[in-house]
């Protein structure tokens, strides 16, 4: 059944979509004031359950997707997702009331606040999910939300080329993650997390186990910015500050380390998880806080910090993975410190960070630039922004009393700790960790020092004369305040997180160091005497102002290192030289020849199933004994048939070519009629009649069939291609009627059609019920495919229409007639702007005939009143939403035809394109509908219901589907119809 957690994952997305349609009602308000409800609703309901999952009470709900596959839209909310759900809405609160003040409403709202709720939707998903593949798809919708949001301002390069780096090695990481996953499930046969975390005994010694644990790696990795995929991070702060503040620092790179903590009960206690987590943590822990320090953009500063503090996230997780080796008991103990040192730090990390970004965005808005070297002196104009920036700061370089003091000790004990590890290789260089980190440290507090320092104090560097400098309007301060408020809170009174929030994540990453009701014993102190980790944290200080000072002298030494070497220029190199081949690849075979393109597909597919054949040729049975005999119906229709195919190529003209290609499709129809499949022959007919008229549009725009003289070799391959295919197909007909290695499945979808479903009409029970998932992909797949059409058509290319029209352009010009401007604007009055068609001089797309245009008066309501009645009546007898939807477009065609296209713009203003949108919607929704019942996506039911004048009706929820089904078809059609058809 639907629970609160389904509605706490779908709301963001519903939220998004209705603000997206009917922005335009609330024009007079700044939609963020919409936004907010959605996020601190959220919040609300995570908060109400840190109680609950506190006292070991998870909150769990599930929806069955495939069983049969044990997929499932399965929720669990323990320890650590509540931490994470609580930052993703409590984060997202502030940010979006930032935004607020900080986005114009002159902008995109609509879009940018759709981007930003269907990010949050899928951001918790992530960390709710209980099946991997649920989680993957969530996962893979962050990747594609987070390139919209960083490509937010589109017209810039850098923007669509930040959000190209990240999508690009996000997703790569999450095609690796998946083959994980994949690997998961043939150890376990289970999707489950949970059920998996149970069987990690059972499949440690699997030959999958480890490519599995690399391949999860990978894909945690490329989303939480390790090195060496930390480039696509910087990059990413191109995006609005709202979207740097919320996915930077609290959402998006905290995905990776969530899902290593996620699985750490399953891997942890492998020497392999122990070194690859710990080393690549720390690398890029020093290599993003070494460059942090190089950076004069305040966000550059940040993005850097963040891959820093991310590695030292990352590292802790690593460190803390030794304790399951152990397992049970009190040699375990002491490394489950670097486990509580990394769930604090993931907390306080958001808070500071988040502060961080907006006091960054704050600087840019009031002076217009983020370069620490046009800035400075800010403090006398900015002193509530100052103070922000300086407790943001201090609690990164981990300085008393802020939050970040607390769980960088926490790093340095786990640190010093592990030097006492003698497992996985571990020796006595292992005081080389301690000292790595601590290093790192030192530059963390430097580039924190210039974050502050070089904008704040010092000679303002503005550019602004110091009478347009001032503070920040309270609307931008509120949200970094209250940030600052809880890194302060949280650094005095610490222990108000041990319990609530901290302890139950623990619980969740090492679940097997317990027993029964048992709890880790988490508690944190601001003062807890002279420790080795405190002397460090004053060596840290001590060393980290001394460089500070001295800056200029040794801040050069970044300049000597060779910029080709750099990850970034790799990085380039590669991508520039995959597209220079893959150009060079793509030309050499597409060259626009249509026959060509016929030649390759048609080759490999008979080289495949040739191939096919010789691998499973002793299984095949070429049994032909048992076929039913020819009738002499069906010989006259073949040989007529293959005679209209044969005439194709030699037609004299396309309209010919087009009639007999037509005819076939018609001959078609009529094998289907004898061998009893009506809708089949219907949907055969419709589709045809389509074809042939949309054959027509197309050769409109095409000059006249013109033959040559063709070369033997030309003749030659043509011929061996089309022998070649026609040989293959009939021997693949001949095995597939006669080899029968499987019970047929006819009979119980026969038996079932009207005991499941309510219907007698079998092939539309399939279409609608039983395949009904292969239906939803197919009408996408041709929405897809008419948005396409349609924005190539209305592209304003270059290359204009080369064909039949030309004839009717005017050759010569008068004086009187001006000469056009193709760029100028053509926008017709029924709302679409078209490309400028003013370089053509078109003849309408209408007949004269005035019989066909009377004769289609009377037929057209003919035809629309079958096709509800196909629509209506398809449950039981031929038709449905598919076949409904051709013939009313064939109407409209015939409608088209007969009067032009501006008769069916005038008659029906209808945007065809919205229409198919609307379809696709009605059939998502009916699918998901079933999820509130607790039964599988596009389950439908039946029932039958006393109806006024109509008595006892049968009524099933299948209609709404083939009602989405009917619109998204009549959409496509009339949309690639009518653009093609268009007077232009």
């Amino acid at each position: 059944m639907l629970s609160l957690l389904h509605i706490a994952v779908i709301l963001p997305f519903a939220a998004g979509i209705l603000l997206a349609l009917l922005h335009r009602l609330f024009s007079k308000i700044h939609l963020g004031w919409l936004v907010l409800l959605v996020p601190a609703s959220l919040f609300v309901y995570f908060a109400s359950l840190i109680s609950a999952v506190s006292q070991r009470n998870p909150v769990s709900g599930q929806i069955p997707w495939i069983p049969s596959l044990d997929i499932g839209f399965n929720l669990y909310l323990d320890g650590l997702s509540l931490l994470l759900t609580l930052l993703i809405s409590g984060i997202g609160v502030l940010v979006v009331f930032y935004s607020i003040f900080y986005m114009s409403k002159t902008e995109a709202l609509n879009r940018f606040y759709l981007y930003l709720l269907m990010f949050m939707g899928a951001m918790l998903g992530v960390v709710l999910s209980d099946n991997m593949i649920v989680l993957y798809a969530f996962w893979e919708l962050t990747s594609i939300t987070s390139f919209l949001l960083i490509a937010f301002h589109y017209k810039r390069k850098a923007s669509t080329s930040g959000a190209q780096k990240s999508f690009l090695i996000t997703v790569f990481g999450g095609f690796a993650m998946l083959a994980g996953f994949m690997l998961m499930y043939l150890m376990t046969g289970t999707f489950s997390i949970r059920a998996t975390i149970t069987e990690w005994g059972q499949i440690q010694e699997s030959s999958l186990f480890l490519p599995a644990l690399v391949l999860i790696l990978i894909g945690a990795f490329t989303k939480s910015a390790q090195f060496p995929f930390h480039i696509w991070l910087p990059d990413a702060m191109e995006a609005p500050t709202p979207v740097s503040a919320y996915l930077h620092s609290a959402t998006m790179v905290k995905a990776g380390i969530y899902v290593v903590a996620r699985f750490t009960p399953i891997f942890g206690g492998q020497g392999l998880w122990f070194w690859l987590v710990t080393g690549v943590g720390l690398l890029t822990l020093c290599y993003g806080s070494f460059l942090a320090v190089k950076k004069n953009d305040l966000k550059a500063i940040l993005a850097y910090s963040t891959i820093s503090q991310l590695g030292l996230i990352m590292s802790l997780l690593g460190i803390g993975s030794a304790a399951l080796y152990f397992g049970y008991g009190e040699s375990s103990a002491m490394y489950t410190v670097a486990i509580t040192a990394a769930l604090l730090h993931l907390f306080n990390h958001g808070t500071f960070k988040a502060a961080l970004f907006m006091v960054a965005g704050i600087v840019d808005h009031e002076t217009g630039t983020r370069d620490i070297r046009k800035l400075g002196g800010l403090a006398a104009f900015m002193p509530i922004t100052f103070s922000l920036a300086l407790i943001g700061s201090l609690a990164m370089a981990g300085i008393p009393p802020f939050n970040g003091f607390l769980s960088k000790e926490l790093f340095f004990q786990a640190m010093v700790q592990i030097t006492d590890l003698r497992i996985f290789g571990m020796g006595s260089w292992s005081i080389l960790l301690p000292v790595v980190a601590w290093l790192a440290s030192v530059f963390t507090l430097i580039y924190a020092l210039i974050f502050v320092f070089k904008t704040f104090l010092g000679r303002s560097r503005s550019e602004l004369p110091a009478e347009k400098l001032h503070e920040a309007p309270a609307g931008l301060l509120i949200p970094p305040i209250i940030l600052g408020v809880l890194v302060i809170g949280f650094g005095l009174f610490p222990d108000l997180l041990s319990g609530s929030l901290i302890e139950p994540a623990m619980a969740a990453v090492l679940p097997s160091l317990l027993n029964g009701n048992e709890r880790f014993d988490v508690h944190f102190s601001l003062w807890h005497g002279w420790t080795p980790e405190l002397f460090m944290t004053i060596g840290v200080v001590a060393l980290g102002v001394i460089l500070y000072k001295l800056l200029p002298r040794w801040r050069n030494i970044y300049e000597h290192y060779p910029q080709g070497l750099t990850i970034n220029n790799i990085y380039h190199v590669v991508l520039d030289n995959v597209q220079h081949y893959a150009r060079k690849w793509t030309e050499a075979y597409m060259n626009g020849s249509v026959r060509n393109y016929l030649v390759y597909i048609l080759s490999f597919t008979v080289a495949l199933l040739v191939y096919a054949f010789f691998r499973t040729g002793e299984h095949i049975n070429w049994n032909v004994q048992e076929n039913a005999p020819f009738s002499l119906y069906e010989v006259v229709l073949l040989v007529t048939l293959i005679g209209a195919a044969v005439s194709i190529p030699f037609a004299k003209n396309r309209l010919s070519a087009v009639i007999m290609t037509g005819a076939v499709g018609f001959l078609v129809t009529l094998l289907f009629v004898l061998f009893r499949a009506p809708d089949l022959a219907l949907t055969q007919m419709i589709v045809e009649t389509v074809s042939v008229a949309l054959f027509l549009l197309c050769f409109y725009h095409l000059p006249e069939l013109q033959r040559g003289k063709s070369s033997r070799r030309y003749l030659t391959v043509n011929m061996i291609v089309a022998i070649s295919v026609g040989v293959v197909m009939t021997f693949v007909a001949l095995a597939a009627s006669g080899t029968v290695s499987l019970d047929s499945i006819s009979g119980y979808f026969l038996q079932e059609a009207y005991n499941s479903a309510g219907g007698k009409n079998v092939v539309n029970v399939l279409l609608v019920d039983f395949r009904g998932y292969d239906t939803l992909l197919e009408i996408m797949v041709l929405g897809v495919a008419s948005l396409s059409i349609y924005s190539m058509i209305n592209l304003n290319l270059e290359a204009k229409d080369l064909g039949a029209r030309l004839k009717f352009r005017k050759e010569e010009k008068t004086d009187e007639e001006p000469d056009l401007d193709d760029d100028e604007d053509n926008t017709k009055k029924y709302g679409n702007s078209e490309r400028s068609s003013l370089s053509w001089d078109t003849v309408p797309l209408q007949s004269n005939d005035v019989l066909l245009k009377t004769t289609t008066k009377v037929v057209v309501f003919i035809i629309l009143t079958f096709a509800m009645h196909l629509f209506f009546a398809g449950h039981h007898n031929p038709g449905g939403g598919f076949i409904g939807g051709l013939v009313t477009a064939a109407a409209l065609i015939l409608l088209a035809l007969a009067f032009s296209t501006d008769t069916i713009r005038k008659a029906l203003p209808i945007d065809f394109r919205s229409m198919t949108a609307i379809g696709l919607g009605i059939a998502l929704l009916t699918g998901a509908g079933s999820f509130l019942f607790g039964v599988p996506f596009l389950t439908q039911t039946f029932g039958y219901f006393e109806l006024p004048l109509l008595g006892e009706t049968e009524l099933a929820t299948a209609m709404l589907f083939d009602l989405g089904v009917f619109l998204a078809v009549l959409g496509v059609t009339m949309t690639i119809i009518l653009q093609i058809g268009e007077d232009r």
